[in-house]
């Protein structure tokens, strides 16, 4: 073997631009195109969001105003603005911010002061604008590239703040485009997370008074066990309640007013809390599941320096308050608080302890009944995992520190030959395949043991490894890939049936999605167009000319491997699962699920659409 030439010039020094750009996933985690709540574009609108936020949290302007048109967001605060000689290297320099100065900063959001800076970078057009004692300053870049480098001039009328414009790079983000749902969502929470704080997000006008509070209220889908517990002193809020039909647990966690998505230190400590006192309080020993099934809460706690474990700040590691050495573990902060004021609150409110308590009780009766199920039903699934060919895995798996985890995607396909095509071209460090043998249990309705009585369901449950709790999730995407027919469909509905059931919460976190595939091919010499609609079918037609092969894809299963690899590639289509919190989900399951009613039939009639084969 040839030994590999490495010397001086193997050395590269790259600018600050160029390193962004060419490792865009160290600042933003992945790239996307929007189809993901995680995708890089709400990245890039969370980094300039939360140094206008920290403004507010400062004392400094109490509206923030979003728009988001054509791709172009533009994010107006009414803050300090940013010091107008320093306005450039604020967005361009790194090693430059104000955040740095942790008196002018103490419990921030962003502490390394490279948000504003990859968002630049990242962007085919940025411009930035402060208004500061009544001068105002502008500057325009393209890639992080200054383009225009206006002088100080009066300010007239306009008020005190700073503006951003930026259009992410279609270069990097090809296709992309902003949801809407997933935009307002991260707005609400940043209004949960401060109350008082309004923000207008185009036509609409978002503002909490009652912060955690509002949020558990607002997304409740059912009138909950008891009336939701809200607690708040110094620099930690909760709010809590238990769900009357759910399993599992569902937390929302913040520090900072980040939202980590993946929890870390504190929600531990939260989760731990919680056990610890309701036990103390009721004096008997009860099983932590027992004791946190079906609970919904949400917790925010604010330190100083926070150490998260990757630049998109979505897992907190810190383990003190205060920096290292400075101040009491987190532990401990979370625990004093949780116990002193959820003891009170159980003391003082008789009827919301007695509905907690038979809650309790409830579960460990449910936990006992199916111990000796679930005994049998890991055994099952730990012998046919040793020979299971449903489960292709992957490498990387998204409870693990591996920096790919975002990308890993677990492919539910429908039989043996789609399963085989995308076993075939699949990235196998990031990439598994679950195959199903056919058209699973419609399985409304029934209670969580036929999740480990059906072989099918609790293979599926064991291979996503949440039969317990969602903490160790091994793919960060789960994508139902079934053919675009009529069995198709009603697979996809089998399958959401089972996850909104049983866990909803891997809906509600964004993890579900559906493959799009293409209805057709159109070619024409060395020219192949794919069509996921008619309308591009027709489009196609007319661009290619006259007498173009037409090939229309009836199942996954006649896709050849080769073209499989495009449509799960880096450019994949894939449409997001969502619940809007106007939806109750035993209702929605009830109407689509349920018995045959009148009603179903009326809408089934009402929406039929004529197709020509």
């Amino acid at each position: 073997m040839t030994p590999i030439k490495y010397d001086e010039d193997n050395i590269k020094s790259l600018e600050w631009i160029e390193h962004i750009r060419k490792r865009p996933g160290m600042y933003i985690g992945k790239l996307g195109d929007g189809t993901s709540h995680d995708d890089g574009i709400y990245v890039l609108l969370k980094e300039i969001m939360d140094n206008s936020i920290d403004e507010f949290v400062m004392g400094n302007g109490r509206t923030i105003e979003v728009k988001i048109s054509d791709g172009t967001v533009t994010i107006r605060d009414y803050g300090r603005g940013i010091p107008l000689g320093k306005l450039v290297e604020s967005v361009s320099r790194m090693n430059t911010s104000g955040k740095f100065d942790s008196e002018a900063f103490k419990k921030s959001v962003g502490l390394n002061g490279v948000g504003a800076k990859a968002v630049n970078a990242l962007s085919s057009y940025f411009k930035v604008q402060s208004i500061r004692d009544g001068k105002t300053k502008i500057a325009e870049f393209s890639k992080g590239v200054i383009t225009n480098d206006e002088k100080i001039q009066d300010s007239g009328s306009l008020r005190d703040g700073t503006k951003i414009v930026f259009t992410p790079d279609v270069e990097l983000f090809k296709n992309y485009y902003y949801r809407t749902e997933y935009v307002e969502k991260m707005l609400w929470n940043y209004c949960y997370l401060n109350t008082g704080l309004t923000i207008k997000f185009n036509e609409l006008t978002l503002k909490s008074e009652h912060g955690l509070l509002d949020l558990l209220t607002n997304n409740l889908d059912a009138t909950p066990i008891y009336p939701i517990i809200h607690i708040q002193d110094d620099d930690l809020e909760f709010a809590m309640t238990h769900h009357p039909r759910q399993y599992g647990e569902d937390y929302t966690s913040f520090v900072n007013g980040q939202n980590t998505t993946q929890g870390g230190t504190h929600l531990v400590a939260f989760r731990e809390a919680i056990v610890k006192t309701v036990r103390e309080f009721y004096k008997k020993d009860f099983e932590p599941s027992d004791v946190r099934s079906a609970i919904v809460a949400a917790i925010c706690i604010r330190i100083q320096e926070p150490t998260f474990e990757s630049q998109t700040k979505t897992k907190l590691g810190s383990t003190h308050v205060l920096p290292e050495g400075k101040g009491e573990t987190i532990r401990n902060y979370i625990n004093n608080i949780v116990k002193k004021h959820l003891d009170n609150y159980l003391h003082i409110h008789s009827e919301t302890a007695e509905a907690l308590y038979q809650k309790i009780v409830q579960n460990e009766k449910e936990r006992k009944g199916m111990d000796n199920i679930k005994k049998l039903a890991r055994e099952s699934a730990k012998k046919v995992s040793l020979h299971n060919k449903k489960l292709c895995d992957c490498r990387v798996h998204y409870n693990s520190n591996d920096e790919r985890k975002l990308e890993t995607t677990l492919f539910i396909t429908e039989g043996d030959s789609a399963g085989g095509s995308v076993t075939k071209v699949r990235d196998v460090n990031t990439q598994a395949v679950f195959k199903l043998k056919g058209k699973p249990l419609n399985c409304f309705g029934l209670t969580r043991k036929i999740v480990y009585e059906n072989e099918e369901f609790n293979l599926l449950q064991a291979a996503l490894n949440i039969s317990d709790d969602m903490e160790n999730l091994r793919y960060n995407n789960i994508v139902i890939a079934t053919d675009a027919d009529v069995d198709g469909m009603h697979i996809r509905l089998l399958l959401l049936t089972f996850f909104l059931q049983f866990f909803p919460d891997l809906i509600r976190n964004g993890h579900v999605y559906i493959l799009q595939t293409p209805l057709f091919r159109v070619r024409k010499r060395d020219q192949t167009i794919y069509c996921y609609t008619e309308e591009e079918r027709l489009a196609a037609l007319e661009k290619l000319g006259s007498n173009p092969e037409i090939t229309r894809f009836k199942g996954l299963g006649e896709i050849s491997p080769d073209e499989f690899k495009t449509f799960i590639g880096p450019e994949m289509k894939l449409d997001p699962v969502m619940i809007s919190k106007d939806s109750g989900i035993k209702e929605l399951l009830s109407f689509y699920m349920g018995k045959n009613t009148p009603e179903r039939q009326e809408f089934i009639i009402e929406n039929l659409v004529g197709v020509d084969v």
